[in-house]
């Protein structure tokens, strides 16, 4: 399954429902972020961390269950929009793009590890780049079930890393287990990024 159909874009697609409860829950993901982003900056701030950093967690694992949600709900009511299937992904690239940059400003990130959020951020610029340009060919991108791991083991490696010290603490693993989660999320990035632009390719060309 490469990822790409070449489609007609329907001329009239289902009204976009911005108040259907699968998009209500995609608005709740990206409203997160600013909170996941202001804990880990004011973590900084002495006697601040480790609390702010659960914080940070909460809302995170928080924003991950709706992303599940909304797909279920969709699903399940039929609630499939072109809005919906244009904002899911850009929550998801919001969260994770968001707290890749401030893990690796607080040091949590760091090293060669830098490395592997160097290669998610480039690759999800590059196939939403992708994305776009297809689109306007009347190409639809399909969203494959790889890709679909590929999004949970990077929530999973972020929420890792920003329990960071404060899950540190209590399990002394915690990060070297979200590090390792995020190079197999990276690898994972790489190959289902190739997929879409080798499946792609022919229209590039084009």
């Amino acid at each position: 399954m490469d990822g790409v159909t070449s489609r007609p874009v329907p001329t009239r697609p289902m009204p976009a429902r911005p108040f259907a409860l699968p998009n209500l829950l995609t608005y709740a993901r990206i409203a997160a972020v600013p909170v996941v982003v202001l804990c880990l900056y004011f973590q900084e701030v002495p006697r601040n961390g480790e609390w702010l950093r659960w914080v940070a967690l909460a809302f995170f694992i928080a924003a991950g269950v709706t992303d599940f949600l909304d797909g279920y709900f969709a699903r399940k009511w039929g609630e499939f929009t072109s809005f919906g299937r244009m904002l899911d992904p850009i929550a998801d690239k919001l969260l994770v793009a968001a707290c890749l940059l401030m893990l690796v400003s607080d040091g949590t990130i760091r090293g060669w590890s830098l490395f592997a959020a160097v290669v998610i951020l480039c690759r999800e610029i590059l196939v939403s780049g992708l994305r776009e340009y297809l689109a306007g060919l009347n190409v639809r991108v399909e969203v494959t079930q790889l890709a679909k791991w590929k999004t949970t083991l990077q929530l999973v490696a972020v929420g890792f890393l920003v329990a960071g010290d404060a899950g540190d603490a209590i399990v002394p693993v915690v990060t070297p287990i979200g590090l390792t989660l995020l190079w197999l999320s990276a690898l994972l990035t790489l190959y289902t990024g190739w997929d879409y632009f080798r499946a792609g390719l022919r229209h590039l060309i084009d």
